[in-house]
């Protein structure tokens, strides 16, 4: 179940809805379920039930002690509130009887009516669908004091949780009031009106999210935004000339006065506030130089992102929530680097995990800075053609999407378990497509017979878990090609491809072989690998026979017609 709850000043417009057709005729037989005293009025079970006097007399109930307050000087500007239940589409169908019994134990427990309080305030829950009630109450008690209502929202839904438990009804997934705004249904109505798939909020929400994963600075991050197309910006500022907020509209997005939307950052989003941009954007790394001698932009990124599944497992909550929402950043990132048939899928997969993002625990960004000063560097370099880089990094991101499902799990984050596993169904259809081409590239160049047997049996010492796996994977000829590349250029293929076992466990990858070749590709590129030797090293004659380089060449004919065979 799922509650909604809001204010409001007109009693009598609450109850002309509630008793009324509704916006597409989907309210059939509304009726009182119950009410404060059980004696309530009941418009929609009346002889007249379409006559106005029903509702004006249950309305009238409700507000009288709002008019004693009234006279008093003592009432509230927001006098209504309103709260909607909701029934899980997967539940069976609640009685009058049931309903009547959740609407009371919710306005007991948010404070509107408590148990055993003659002066709690009056309400009255009408249902007018198989679904869901509504509960109309006014906040003045009997006492003529204003109800204390304080965190309704969180009471109600611990109390739909026990409800849901002792009904046998769906467990439903439940946020921590982290999560972005949902767009209301006149902005949804509007945004399909307009012929968008998405709300005005909903975009300038992915506008901002994209500009402050390249920023790095708020100056900046404003800069970008002011050059985005179709985005208007506004800014306010302390009398020094600091930044003290922003907000953004859509042009073409106006009010009925033709006036444009402005939504604030903190309305689109939590942490696109200036403030928690500020403190995302300090815990940034000078950007990395590149130049002979260090790892490209890419090879940081990369190995930044291997590292967050074995972060995320170790007890400092704060550093990992750093690391997810930097790993995030690159996400929304990634679709400015990508070719332009991926753009659309990554795009999909930074909205999903923008949930996972966030959580009640506080993250301390600095945590994160190697990530986001590579992100950074690499948005101002060239990006590699072949496509390599991209699908090693999506292959670290996928190990990242089910480390933050496990972690989120733990930690009873349902709804961010939830959208980071959404990240990872559709980061694997991205990776697939990336991977396709430089993996079948490798493929290509497989390796004579021989050259595959003994690095059949290597596999077999080296990572016997998975050694099956790995054999019987479709990227088994692109791992055998880049040992042999390593081999060729003076690398330990049993030393490299130990390395690359001990990273990461193999355990989450779909295709452990593909996994071992974006790391063993990586390592050899690396200028600091420890895997390089030579045949030349003083090693015993037993360690000499089994570390010897293999030469890599193009099979034969009959070589290629032996493997089909």
């Amino acid at each position: 179940m799922i509650a909604k709850i809001s204010s409001g000043k007109d009693t009598a417009g609450l109850i002309r809805y509630l008793y009324g057709p509704g916006r597409a005729n989907e309210h059939t037989d509304p009726h009182l379920v119950a009410s404060w005293d059980g004696f309530a009025p009941d418009p929609g079970r009346t002889a007249t039930a379409t006559a106005t006097a029903p509702r004006k007399l249950l309305v009238a109930d409700l507000d009288l002690h709002l008019k004693q307050a009234r006279r008093l000087g003592r009432a509230p500007k927001q006098h209504v509130w309103h709260c909607s239940i909701r029934a899980a589409p997967e539940d069976r169908l609640l009685t009058d009887a049931e309903w009547a019994n959740v609407g009371r134990r919710v306005v007991a427990a948010t404070g509107i009516a408590p148990d055993g309080d003659p002066d709690g305030c009056r309400w009255a829950a009408v249902r007018h669908a198989d679904d869901h009630i509504h509960i109309a109450a006014t906040k003045v008690r009997g006492d003529l004091r204003t109800a204390r209502h304080w965190n309704d929202y969180l009471t109600a839904d611990e109390e739909l949780v026990a409800i849901e438990k002792e009904y046998g009804l769906q467990q439903v997934r439940r946020g921590d009031r982290t999560a972005a705004k949902r767009p209301t249904r006149a902005e949804q109505e509007k945004a399909r009106r307009g012929g968008h798939a998405t709300t005005a909020r909903e975009r300038l929400r992915a506008t901002a999210r994209t500009a402050v994963s390249v920023a790095t600075s708020p100056e900046e991050f404003l800069t970008i935004l002011t050059a985005t197309d179709n985005v208007l910006v506004e800014t306010q500022r302390f009398p020094s000339g600091d930044l003290r907020g922003y907000k953004l509209a859509l042009k073409g997005d106006t009010n009925a006065a033709g006036e444009p939307i402005w939504y604030s950052g903190s309305k689109l989003a939590p942490d696109l506030s200036l403030p928690k941009i500020k403190q995302r954007l300090e815990g940034t790394a000078p950007q990395p130089r590149t130049g002979r001698g260090r790892p490209s932009p890419w090879h940081q990124a990369i190995t930044a992102a291997e590292r967050i599944p074995q972060l995320l497992d170790q007890a400092d909550a704060e550093a990992a929530q750093a690391h997810l929402a930097a790993f995030g950043e690159t996400l929304d990132a990634l679709p400015l680097l990508a070719p332009q048939n991926l753009r659309p899928q990554l795009r999909q997969a930074a909205s999903a995990f923008e949930r996972a993002t966030r959580s009640r625990i506080q993250a301390e960004h600095h945590h994160a800075r190697a990530l986001r000063g590579a992100v950074r560097a690499m948005l101002r370099e060239p990006t590699p053609k072949d496509g390599a880089a991209l699908a090693m990094l999506l292959d670290a991101a996928l190990l990242v999407a089910l480390a933050a499902t496990r972690w989120h799990q733990l930690r009873h984050h349902d709804q961010q378990a939830t959208a980071a596993r959404q990240t990872h169904l559709r980061l694997q259809t991205v990776y697939d497509q990336a991977a396709a081409a430089p993996l079948a590239a490798l493929a290509h160049r497989t390796p004579a017979v021989p050259t595959i047997e003994r690095f059949t049996a290597l596999v077999r010492e080296t990572v016997p878990a998975h050694a099956q796996q790995i054999l019987d994977d479709r990227a088994w000829d692109a791992l055998a090609t880049a040992l042999a590349d390593a081999a060729a250029t003076g690398h330990q293929p049993a030393t490299l491809l130990q390395q690359a076992a001990d990273q990461r466990t193999l355990s989450d990858a779909r295709s452990p072989a593909s996994t071992l070749t974006w790391r063993i590709h990586r390592l050899t590129q690396h200028p600091g690998t420890t895997a390089r030797t030579h045949a030349t090293t003083d090693t015993r004659p037993s360690d000499r026979a089994r570390t010897r380089p293999f030469t890599a060449h193009r099979p034969t004919t009959s070589e290629a017609q032996r493997r089909r065979r």
